[in-house]
């Protein structure tokens, strides 16, 4: 299935039933559709709850009040136009504002609905700001997702990034080796770009994104294997979801199934409250169990993933619970002074996020003598 089609219309797909269709357009009329014709057929249009329908199908309960569009408040660590630089390290480049489909459950679908200058074309300060911060040592390419752009114009962008002598590494987040790996297998160009800028001293990584293991094809692995013979590196990241990979055995295949293929698990992200993602969130301490019995199914190599919030505040780990208390720690801080701190509060069976917690019992920093 080379000639991989995209579409925009639920009604192109066949699968679905017209009635379905017409209850399903007050969702497509909030929120952006798109999907592509090799990533339908993972579906298996028998099942209801089939979970690559899921990732991909709209619900009405999307249509649920719950969140907001901007969960994570980056809008408060965009430094110029198309660039948020949150963490000491690290910044973000928003280069595209289209993915090759769209998940239900993104976090970023607010770029997908409106007119945002968010998503910039042009680059240029970005990179400036990039060069006048000499902490920034690695930049993450995302958006949307830069493979959708031409080889071309992502090659524009990381030439300038080679070019600023403290960026070490180069990150690119992209979903398009589980929603098209034809992308990848079929473009040369891009095997070459990556050739050329991973070098031996500062690699690109690809930050790829499967969240079911039956994204994990013949196909894909094709790709997996072609991009990690070009010197560049692969993690995978993914949220944590209801009714797609909330199961221990379905969690656990993913990972050992990543670690087979190469690919390390890096991140189990708890699903933000983004507006419309009720539907997948599991709550932080049930979602805690799943993850650890998950890892339980697997060699060290598969159980290297952090589990993790994106806060507003850093990336707050979630690193263990016991009858009464569950216990947090700053994973990477927007505050440096807040770096590694753990916390710990009363239990809340009931919580999504960080913010439904209200009973703290201490927070202890580094420096501090109870850790000493």
């Amino acid at each position: 299935m080379k000639n991989v089609k995209y579409l925009i219309r639920l009604n192109r797909i066949p699968e679905i039933d017209e009635k379905e269709r017409e209850s399903l357009q007050k969702v497509t009329d909030k929120f952006a559709f798109r999907t592509n014709t090799y990533y339908q057929s993972l579906i298996n249009w028998d099942d209801p709850d089939d979970p690559i329908r899921r990732i991909i199908i709209p619900s009405l309960d999307e249509l649920d009040s719950w969140g907001e569009l901007d969960a994570s408040h980056e809008s408060k660590y965009t430094k110029v136009n198309g660039l948020q630089h949150k963490y000491q390290y690290t910044a973000l480049l928003l280069v595209n504002d289209v993915c090759g489909a769209y998940c239900r459950f993104c976090f970023r679908k607010r770029i997908f609905m409106n007119v945002s200058d968010e998503v910039v074309r042009n680059v240029t300060p970005g990179i400036e700001y990039i060069k006048e911060h000499k902490d920034i040592n690695n930049v993450l390419l995302t958006g949307g997702d830069p493979l959708v752009m031409s080889t071309n114009k992502l090659k524009k962008i990381i030439q300038k990034l080679r070019e600023i002598d403290h960026v070490q590494i180069i990150r690119i987040g992209t979903k398009m080796l589980s929603f098209n790996p034809y992308r990848i297998l079929e473009d040369q160009d891009f095997i070459d770009l990556l050739k050329e800028y991973s070098t031996d001293e500062k690699k690109i990584y690809i930050m790829a994104h499967f969240n079911h293991p039956r994204e994990l094809t013949d196909v894909s692995i094709q790709a997996i294997n072609t991009v990690l013979k070009t010197g560049a590196i692969i993690v995978n990241q993914t949220p944590l979801l209801k009714g797609i990979n909330d199961d221990p055995d379905a969690l656990g295949d993913l990972f050992n199934k990543l670690s087979y293929v190469g690919v390390p698990p890096y991140y189990l992200f708890q699903c933000r409250p983004t507006l419309g993602n009720k539907l997948f969130s599991v709550p932080i301490e049930e979602a805690y169990d799943i993850f650890e019995q998950a890892r339980m199914k697997g060699s060290g190599l598969a159980k290297r993933a952090k589990y993790v919030m994106s806060h507003a505040t850093g990336k707050i780990e979630i690193i263990g619970k016991t009858d009464n208390h569950i216990f947090f720690r700053y994973h990477r801080a927007s505050n440096f002074k807040e770096k590694a701190k753990l916390m710990v509060f009363k239990r809340n069976p009931n919580a999504y996020w960080f913010d439904d917690y209200t009973d703290p019992i201490g927070d202890y920093s580094l420096d501090n003598p109870f850790l000493n």
